[in-house]
């Protein structure tokens, strides 16, 4: 499995568990983790467009 499609399937598993806890606290934390999957898969996916980088 590709790292960005990984990251993006523990971005969902916890969301799906900050729906099922009934703690709120816990809830708004994995949330901010959701969105902090989703942000480095976002910066992964950029880099490997952008190509290899060249050394100077």
């Amino acid at each position: 499995m590709k790292p960005t499609k990984q990251i993006k399937q523990q971005a969902l598993v916890a969301e799906r568990a900050a729906r099922e806890t009934a703690d709120e606290f816990v809830s708004r934390q994995l949330k901010a983790l959701a969105s902090g999957f989703r942000a480095q898969a976002k910066v992964i996916k950029k880099k490997k467009k952008k190509g290899p980088s060249r050394p100077a």
